[in-house]
C-alpha cells in the first residue's frame, strides 16, 4: 500500500461495462485499493494494469472489499451473481439501475443475509463519471449509517446526494428524473422533424432549442412543483396547443409524440385538477 492509498477505503466492484468501468476508473484515480469482477475476465485487464486486482469469482471479490458495488445489467443479474454468497456483515451498495420496488426488495434481501444496503442512481452518462466539473451525481437511499461511513469513497466518482432512508427513493427519483428527460427528448424530436422539410440549418435550430429549453428548465424549478399556475395559464396554452397540431399537420408530421400530453392538458382545464394528478391511477 501505496502514501497515495493509505487510508483509503478498499472497493470491490462487480461489473464493468461501460459504467462500470468509467467508476473503477474513478476509484482508482482517487487511490482506493480496488477489487473487480466481471463476467468476461478480459474487460478487467486494463484495469488491473493499472493496478486494480481482479477477482475470479463474485465471491472472491465479496470477501476483497470493504465496500461491495454492484454495477450489473439489470435484476437478474443481480440475482445471478449474488447467488449463495455469504453476505453477513458486508456492505452493499446497488448502481444497477432498478425500480422503487425492487429497491426496497433487494434491501429486505440484503438485511436477511445479515448485509448493509445503500441503493444508487447515477444521474450521468459514463464520460461525467470521475469529472468533477462535469455535474455528475449519484442519488443513494437506505442504510443512512452505511452511506455516512462510506461518505468520501462514494464521493470518489461523482456527487452525491442523499435521497433518503426509504431504499427505494433513490430509483424512484432517479427514475423520474429520466422520465422527464424523455418527455424533452419526445419535444426536440418533434420539433426538429418540424423544421426537417423547410431547409432550416438544423445545427442552427438545435442551438436555438437548446437555449430555449434552458430557459424552461429554469421556469420549472421557480414553479415549485406546480407546473400549472392558474386557469387563464392552461386555457391559453391548451388554445395554443390546436396551432401547434395544425402547424404538424400542415408539415406531414406525426402528432404522435404530443397529442397525448395535449389531450391531458385539455382535461385538466375542464377539470380543474392538476395535470400529474390526473396521471395517476387506481389501486
Amino acid at each position: 500500500m501505496t502514501s497515495h492509498t493509505t487510508g483509503k477505503t478498499a472497493v470491490s466492484l462487480l461489473g464493468l461495462g461501460a459504467m462500470g468501468t468509467a467508476l473503477a476508473d474513478a476509484w482508482l484515480a482517487a487511490g482506493h485499493p480496488l477489487t473487480v469482477w466481471n463476467r468476461t475476465a478480459a474487460k478487467a485487464e486494463p484495469l488491473v494494469a493499472r493496478g486494480a486486482g481482479a477477482a475470479a469469482t463474485p465471491a472472491e471479490a465479496v470477501a476483497a472489499g470493504g465496500l461491495v458495488v454492484l454495477c450489473l445489467l439489470n435484476e437478474d443479474s443481480l440475482d445471478e451473481t449474488l447467488a449463495g454468497l455469504d453476505l453477513a456483515g458486508r456492505d452493499l451498495v446497488n448502481l444497477t439501475t432498478s425500480t422503487p420496488g425492487e429497491a426496497r426488495a433487494r434491501a429486505a434481501w440484503a438485511a436477511e443475509r445479515g448485509a448493509r444496503f445503500l441503493d444508487g442512481g447515477i444521474m450521468a452518462v459514463p464520460p461525467m463519471i470521475g469529472v468533477p466539473e462535469s455535474g455528475a451525481y449519484v442519488l443513494y437511499s437506505g442504510d443512512r449509517a452505511l452511506f455516512d461511513a462510506h461518505r468520501d469513497a462514494l464521493a470518489a466518482p461523482a456527487g452525491t446526494v442523499w435521497a433518503g432512508d426509504d431504499p427505494g427513493h433513490a430509483a424512484l427519483t432517479d427514475v423520474a428524473l429520466l422520465t422527464a428527460m424523455s418527455g424533452m427528448f419526445a419535444g426536440a424530436t418533434q420539433a426538429l422533424a418540424l423544421v426537417r422539410r423547410d431547409g432550416i440549418d438544423p445545427a442552427g435550430f438545435a442551438g436555438r432549442l437548446g437555449s430555449w429549453l434552458t430557459a424552461m428548465a429554469g421556469w420549472i424549478e421557480r414553479s415549485g412543483g406546480v407546473l400549472e399556475d392558474e386557469d387563464s395559464n392552461l386555457a391559453m396554452q391548451v388554445a395554443g396547443n390546436a396551432v401547434l397540431l395544425r402547424t404538424a399537420e400542415e408539415q406531414r408530421v406525426s402528432s404522435e409524440l404530443l397529442a397525448p400530453y395535449y389531450a391531458l392538458m385539455s382535461r385538466a382545464l375542464e377539470t380543474g385538477r392538476p395535470l400529474d394528478e390526473l396521471l395517476l391511477t387506481e389501486g
